[in-house]
């Protein structure tokens, strides 16, 4: 048996280009909500489709809304840093928003807003099937894990939200306006957070088995 040729996976996989293709189509001529109207771009996501990790932010800036692609402006840098220091590359992983067009201001996403985007990242997260979702900033983790907390009190910390694995952690423009990097700021606890998805990610190994972690070895 040809264990490289695999005619079955070979439409699966065409079959799931084709769904990202209408995903893209359909966002592009979007104007559920009264973000679309003020877009330059939409920006759906960027990165690896085929990666078990997932990143999502709050909302396209400035720099998002021009080019079509999340996180490229000055937070977006120090998120490819921050991800290079575990040594993770950044087109090793799936990036995008909660909502797909800058809001005015760069201003948090308002409630109906996010609800008409949902769709889209519902279907991104159903393409994908990621085993780790890491939600940067309040925003999508409050809305991916129906909490009231605040981002300091669960960042860190891994929750199980259908069967993903997510870990809330600092957004990247929070950092930027927190410099310190001492024992216990919020650049050093982003630190220790982005080892400990590092670890989960590679405990799920290449056939996504937890196989390897040590019972009680991770919570």
């Amino acid at each position: 048996m040809d264990l490289l040729y695999d005619p079955e996976g070979l439409e699966v996989a065409k079959e799931r280009g084709r769904m990202w293709e209408a995903l893209e189509r359909e966002a592009e001529s979007c104007a559920r909500c009264p973000l679309g109207a003020g877009r330059h771009r939409v920006v759906l996501g960027d990165g690896n489709r085929r990666s078990s990790l997932l990143l999502v932010g709050e909302g396209p800036g400035a720099e998002e809304d021009a080019q079509g692609i999340p996180f490229v402006g000055a937070a977006g840098q120090l998120l490819t840093k921050i991800l290079e220091a575990a040594g993770i590359g950044r087109q090793e992983v799936y990036i995008t928003n909660i909502v797909k067009c800058r809001p005015p201001n760069n201003r948090a996403p308002q409630m109906e807003e996010m609800l008409a985007c949902d769709r889209f990242l519902q279907a991104q997260i159903l393409l994908l099937n990621p085993r780790i979702l890491v939600c940067l900033g309040s925003t999508p983790a409050k809305w991916i894990l129906k909490t009231s907390e605040g981002i300091s009190k669960i960042r860190g910390k891994w929750f199980s939200w259908r069967g993903i694995d997510v870990m809330p952690m600092f957004h990247p423009s929070y950092l930027l306006r927190n410099q310190s990097s001492t024992v216990g700021s919020p650049k050093h606890q982003t630190w220790l957070d982005i080892q400990e998805v590092r670890k989960r990610w590679d405990a799920w190994g290449p056939r996504g088995s937890l196989s390897e972690i040590p019972k009680g070895g991770m919570s």
